[in-house]
């Protein structure tokens, strides 16, 4: 529970962020926030499914588990996600910034689904 608590306040944080007026520190901010939310989202699949007896052990395991458990739609979705995290993460171009920066407030639909999927499984 303290997982899925946690998912959710950084869901209500990304969703913050994306609500200031866009300037260079704000789109920062956000995709930082998106990178942590991200995280926070796979391990708390992760523990939903460990609940209910199914292993998943990193980010692309427990999307697939959670799409064949119903939790989840548009596995590729989930994985661009997965790539566009791991692209913030480990390098900085400006260019990959704003890419990722138009496709946050998708992302914050769906991981905001989530949320309340994992709440209602609990």
């Amino acid at each position: 529970m303290l997982r899925l608590r946690s998912f959710q306040s950084a869901i209500d944080r990304l969703d913050a962020s994306l609500a200031q007026p866009k300037t260079e520190w704000t789109r920062d901010s956000a995709i930082q926030r998106f990178e942590f939310t991200f995280e926070l989202a796979w391990k708390a699949v992760a523990a939903a499914a460990q609940a209910q007896g199914v292993d998943a052990r990193s980010p692309r395991e427990a999307f697939r588990r959670a799409c064949a458990l119903g939790w989840i739609g548009e596995e590729d979705v989930w994985l661009r996600m997965l790539d566009d995290r791991s692209r913030t993460t480990h390098t900085y171009h400006e260019a990959i910034a704003e890419e990722i920066f138009e496709r946050l407030q998708a992302y914050a639909n769906v991981l905001r689904t989530l949320g309340e999927t994992l709440a209602a499984v609990h």
